[in-house]
């Protein structure tokens, strides 16, 4: 790889990052306002141990060579590579090659892991413990992500774009997912709801409980989301190439299709257009768009753009309808949207979908993806969750959730008026 491919991966690889801060913002601002600094800290701490993990053994674990003759495991579904701990084999690219592109893309594809784990902690909003979900998350990145990251990611291609070898649900069964619908939005949204369902409602959980408590802090985080998904989707084609172009415009045609769609289903079941639900038409796009944005030309982009922004804004009605508490709707945008995108590849990506090949061929190999790595990520997040609760407990008490889990849990409050600390002040200017 030249300097410029290097170059452009370290920008993409920066933008990736901004996304966690902006999905803090878009969760904190849909909270409680007693609960915005808990909300923020999960994906703050999120970067913080996921970062960690990824430089010690995460990376080993994603994208082990087997052919280095020190791959413990098996070969493309579960293992690691010894010679990539602390990212030894990539630095030893960049120093014994003078190319960094190895070294950069270990930390390119380190963001992508730090956001998906940031992403479930908007299903257990405004009751769970800091403590408890860092341990759920450093356990989950192990025993999820770092495996099905494998499965999706770590692939080599010939010059054609041909996969050659790899991860088994890529290499052996032939999904397509260019950026990470199953990897990413599958994985995180299956795990959010078995979190939730591990850690029960909120106290008093009803229809319309909780109104966002400052809309603007969401536009926020969705701008920066969305400023962020370019760099997610473009830079994983690795160079500033034709496929990184396509990516680029079908970022931009699917959510603002879906900002469109999600806008008039609210104006026509609620008899208004809210700001959130734009703002969240545009994230329910941008998840679809991502295994497809590589696959699809810019028609089929504003297509599945428009769809998702229908169907998940009425699965998020699900969670009334079936009893769980998903928060801030990760089951009904991440999930949801997840497997519209990466299913939809069966009819539309070029070349392999139904109405180019003429079959419903990729249709089941992208079911096939799709459902392994939904039944995988719930079942373990499920067991991994109900182990915390059973144990240190992953839930606060009634008493401290009524009294707000900024206060409780990290002593401080997103509001001087909110926080006890700084009544006295109130108090003095009469």
């Amino acid at each position: 790889m030249n300097s410029d491919a290097t170059g452009f991966l370290i920008i993409c690889s920066a933008m990736v990052l901004f996304m966690t801060p902006g999905l803090a913002f878009f969760y904190g601002g849909l909270v409680r306002a007693s609960s915005v600094v808990s909300m923020m800290m999960m994906s703050f701490g999120s970067i913080a141990l996921v970062a960690v993990m990824w430089v010690i053994f995460g990376y080993a674990m994603s994208f082990g060579n087997a052919g280095r003759g020190s791959y413990v495991g098996i070969d493309g579904v579960f293992g690691i590579d010894l010679n990539q701990l602390f990212l030894g084999g990539a630095l030893q690219d960049a120093t014994d090659h003078n190319n960094g592109f190895s070294l950069v893309f270990a930390g390119f594809q380190g963001t992508f892991a730090i956001i998906t784990v940031a992403l479930i902690s908007g299903a257990i909003a405004d009751r769970a413990k800091f403590g408890s979900w860092m341990l759920f998350a450093g356990v989950w990145a192990t025993l999820v992500y770092f495996p099905v990251a494998s499965w999706i990611f770590n692939f080599q291609a010939d010059a054609s774009g041909r996969v050659m070898n790899g991860g088994w649900l890529v290499y052996r069964v032939g999904v397509l997912d260019f950026a990470g619908g199953t990897a990413v939005e599958i994985a995180s949204g299956a795990s959010a709801l078995a979190l939730a369902l591990v850690v029960g409602k909120r106290f008093g959980f009803s229809k319309g409980m909780h109104a966002p408590h400052n809309v603007p802090l969401v536009l926020i985080g969705v701008g920066i989301l969305w400023f962020g998904w370019f760099g997610f989707n473009a830079g994983s084609a690795l160079a500033a190439n034709g496929k990184a172009t396509l990516a680029f415009v079908n970022t931009l045609a699917a959510p603002v299709a879906g900002m469109l769609t999600w806008s008039l289903y609210e104006k026509l079941k609620h008899g208004k257009a809210t700001s959130v639900g734009a703002g969240s038409g545009a994230v329910a796009a941008l998840v679809a768009i991502t295994p497809s944005c590589g696959f699809l030309t810019p028609i089929w982009s504003l297509v599945l753009g428009a769809i998702v922004g229908v169907i998940c804004a009425m699965a998020i009605e699900l969670k009334f309808i079936l009893g769980f508490d998903d928060s801030l709707d990760v089951v009904g945008v991440h999930l949801v949207g997840g497997l519209v995108g990466t299913l939809y590849l069966g009819f539309f990506a070029n070349g392999a979908g139904l109405i180019y090949s003429g079959t419903f061929d990729q249709l089941g190999k992208q079911a096939i993806g799709a459902f392994t790595v939904l039944i995988y990520a719930f079942c373990l997040s499920y067991a991994i969750g109900w182990c915390i609760q059973k144990t240190i407990g992953l839930r606060i008490t009634s008493t401290d959730e009524l009294a707000g889990v900024d206060l409780v849990v990290h002593g401080e409050s997103a509001y001087s008026g909110h926080d006890p600390r700084w009544s006295w002040r109130l108090g003095a200017r009469g």
